[in-house]
């Protein structure tokens, strides 16, 4: 039997399909930092505010100056316009007390000291708060200081202009220290030495995008003054709405207002609000439907009682749809990526563990990817997470000392995703993974450390978490890239309730903490001592029993990797609610492991040991097969062009990763190749191995590590049985003579191809950018 539709009802019925509802179309990102450059800034009558000057200048003589020579620098004297002397020791040191009367809770943009030095490699400058500066304890100090920047040794005086990359208050610059040089027998002459205050600064500067924080949450951000107005013209996408966070650092009220319309008399405030509490971000939300699909004029303003005062407009966003659906179901809308840092893979129970410390992690790699062996390239986060986040090795990506930045010519993994049109956000733990290392290129919105309610431990992830389950709340429906960077797996181990006693007894922290503090009198290295990690014979040397020390530790570690499990759960369980747990991939490593005595040593680091550089690496979300166990040796930085990979975002070309897609998937075009570890000397940051460069190189079933450099009695070449042998306890070399010699050629061979690889320094860039270009990056940090 058939049947036919009549003429007219078939007419209608393709009408319907045509009028019908249609699916959304993709989501649309519009930064207007972006579009800043395009923008017509208007009003303002300039800054009426007086700001003091904190500056000092050599015009008097010598019984006249604010400053005094410490330890390693002598005949300081003023004479024709500068401060002079020279140095007697590499750590020279010059002083003065700051009397300038700036409010204690202004912050530091810059330090600008003019000066010439004969010879060195770095001038520095750091700050102290106490009511009596002791310079004993700074002198002994093993970290280094908090502004460096290279030496131009010469004749002739150098500006050198100084940045913080932490936040640095004027309560806690009231001591400034001077490190002119660093090697000994150097002349200086200074002629000026100046601190530029924020408010300072920004009165003497036009409305503009640059990178500010508020509370140690950083934002991309556009920066106007009372009574200037900025004007975008927009071609404004379907579902429109304008995220941002308002924010002054005045006590003065400041009204900020969002207008939109035609441009001409047709304008309508779509938002007037009024900050009253300073120093914090204020975030809302403004509905631009009624706009959408038009072309309009969108004007911010803000308004003050006080003409100088300055208004921040953190992260402005214009989110809406597209006119067309391109989504594919196999790439993931989302992307977290979590690092627990300090977290050796063999105190997880996925990787045979006896004691059940994660199992969220568990069954995250049960239901998706994980590998077996996933080496990582260095073993201090200073060190790793740049070559994480870059896809390069250290020796490419040249971070290897305490001060060391990534160059802005590296193309993170945040950047990609970020000029990809996707929101970015991270939350880091340590500020080495932040501002100081310059790995905040390419998020929108990044929170530092000292962002967390307290800092009095390590334990990161539960904060963290609920920060970012608000942020997600809010960017559900926007492709989106998270770096959640979490600590409480590493030292020191104060786990709290309940997971304080899952393993340990009550009391078992503080008689540790009383270990801790009688081997400390045994500890010779100053950084281990003031971190509280011994060596076997210190702990011998104090009397006290090492395998009770380390099951105290055992214990506390094990403890917070569970707390760190259950935090991660929480992501998953509103992932899941937000309807967004089949479209998020998410990621999960560490950066290196740490040492509980393995060989006879605390901490992490030193060394390229197994148990320093097995990390795990796991996988979950679209694009990834439940139950895959990745069996080749793989390596962090090949983290990067998987995830990109499977995003389908472009991937940079000179990435030294590669992506594990072949592997998850099965279906070929894997490349077996070396996993390298690279330890270098570290006489900046001090320390156990602070003179061993150090690479260890994995093929197959050997591990060779060759010491290029470090002290007495360290053999030029180790070789362990890499899968018998995980922690490297036996050294077979004598044993496979033909084997260390292979491998040693091919530890060679990739230097020579890593080295010539090498990013350029922020110096060498300059040198081939045009003005605009130089001064986005300077205003967003990144130079």
């Amino acid at each position: 039997m058939s049947f036919r539709f009549p003429a007219v009802a078939l007419v209608l019925f393709f009408l319907v399909l045509a009028c019908g509802p249609q699916p959304p179309g993709d989501p649309v990102i519009v930064r207007l930092v972006d579009e800043f450059p395009a923008a017509t800034v208007t009003g303002g009558g300039g800054v009426t505010e007086d700001f003091p000057r904190t500056e000092w200048l050599f015009e008097g003589d010598e019984s006249e100056s604010e400053w005094q020579a410490g330890s390693g620098a002598e005949g300081l004297k003023v004479s024709g316009g500068v401060l002079s002397g020279r140095t007697t020791a590499d750590f020279p040191l010059l002083h003065a007390e700051r009397t300038s009367e700036v409010s204690d809770s202004e912050v530091l943009y810059a330090v600008e000291v003019r000066a010439r030095v004969s010879a060195g490699r770095q001038l520095s400058v750091s700050f102290d708060d106490e009511d009596e500066l002791e310079l004993g304890p700074i002198l002994g100090n093993p970290f280094p200081w908090d502004l460096s920047t290279p030496v131009l040794a010469g004749d002739e005086p150098q500006l050198y202009t100084l940045k913080p990359t932490t936040t640095v208050t004027a309560a806690q610059a009231r001591h400034v220290l001077l490190r002119p040089s660093d090697v000994e027998g150097a002349d200086f002459a200074i002629d000026s030495l100046r601190l530029v205050f924020r408010k300072e600064h920004l009165a003497s500067v036009p409305a503009g995008v640059g990178w500010h924080g508020m509370e140690e949450i950083h934002r991309e951000t556009i920066v106007s003054r009372a009574g200037e107005s900025v004007r975008f013209e927009l071609d404004l996408p379907a579902e429109s709405r304008l995220e941002l966070g308002l924010a002054t650092i005045d006590p003065w009220p400041a009204t900020f207002q969002v207008t939109i319309g035609d441009g001409e008399e047709n304008s309508t405030v779509a938002l007037e609000r009024t900050v009253t509490s300073a120093e914090t971000w204020h975030d809302t939300s403004v509905d631009l439907a009624d706009f959408g699909g038009e072309s309009v004029a969108l004007t911010l303003s803000v308004t003050s009682e006080n003409p100088g005062s300055v208004g921040f407009w953190g992260r402005p966003v214009i989110y809406g749809r597209g006119e067309s659906a391109t989504a594919n179901a196999a790439k993931p809308r989302g992307v977290i990526v979590i690092v627990g840092d300090t977290l050796r893979k063999d105190h997880l129970d996925l990787y045979g563990y006896e004691r059940e410390t994660a199992p969220v992690l568990t069954a995250m790699a049960r239901s998706g990817a994980y590998a077996e062996d996933c080496i990582s390239q260095a073993t201090w986060t200073k060190v790793s997470v740049p070559a994480i986040f870059t896809s390069l090795y250290p020796t490419t990506h040249t971070v290897s000392q305490f001060t060391d930045r990534l160059p802005a010519a590296a193309e993170t993994m945040a950047e990609v995703f970020r000029e990809a049109g996707w929101s970015t956000l991270a939350m880091t733990s340590i500020f080495f993974t932040g501002r100081f290392t310059n790995l905040h290129q390419g998020y929108e919105e990044f929170h530092e450390p000292s962002s967390l309610e307290s800092r009095s431990n390590a334990q990161t992830a539960r904060e963290y978490t609920g920060r970012l389950l608000r942020w997600l709340e809010r960017h559900r429906e926007m492709p989106f890239f998270v770096f959640l960077h979490v600590s409480d797996p590493h030292s020191p181990y104060y786990v709290y309730s309940p997971y304080d006693t899952l393993w340990g007894k009550p009391g078992d922290a503080d008689e540790y903490r009383r270990q801790q503090d009688e081997v400390r009198k045994h500890i010779e290295d100053p950084l281990m001592k003031r971190f509280g990690m011994p060596r076997r014979s210190e702990l011998e040397a104090a009397g006290l029993d090492p395998e009770t020390f380390v099951a105290y530790e055992h214990d506390a570690y094990d403890g917070s990797i569970r707390a760190m499990d259950v935090e991660i759960g929480r992501v998953f369980e509103l992932l899941r609610e937000l309807g967004l747990e089949d479209e998020t991939l998410i990621a999960f490593t560490s950066d290196h492991g740490t040492e509980f005595l393995d060989h006879d040593q605390h901490f992490h680091g030193h060394s390229v040991y197994g148990h320093l550089n097995r990390v795990p690496l796991i996988l979950k979300g679209p694009g990834v097969p439940a139950g895959v166990k990745i069996e080749p040796t793989v390596q962090t930085i090949d983290l990067m062009p998987t995830i990109l990979e499977l995003a389908g975002v472009e991937a940079p070309e000179k990435m030294q990763g590669q992506s594990l897609v072949p592997l998850i998937r099965g279906d070929g075009g894997w490349r077996d190749r070396p996993a390298i570890t690279e330890k270098l000397p570290e006489p900046v940051r001090g320390g156990d191995g602070v003179d061993l460069e150090s690479y260890a190189i994995i093929v197959g079933q050997w591990k060779l590590i060759h010491n290029r450099q470090g002290p007495e009695g360290t053999p030029e070449f180790e070789l362990y049985d890499h899968g018998a042998d995980p922690l490297n306890l036996r050294d077979v070399a004598d044993d496979h003579p033909e084997v260390v010699e292979r491998l040693a050629e091919q530890v060679r061979g990739w230097h020579e191809r890593v080295l010539a690889a090498r990013l350029p320094s922020d110096a060498e860039l300059a040198e081939g950018m045009s003005a605009e270009e130089l001064e986005r990056l300077r205003s967003l940090g990144y130079l």
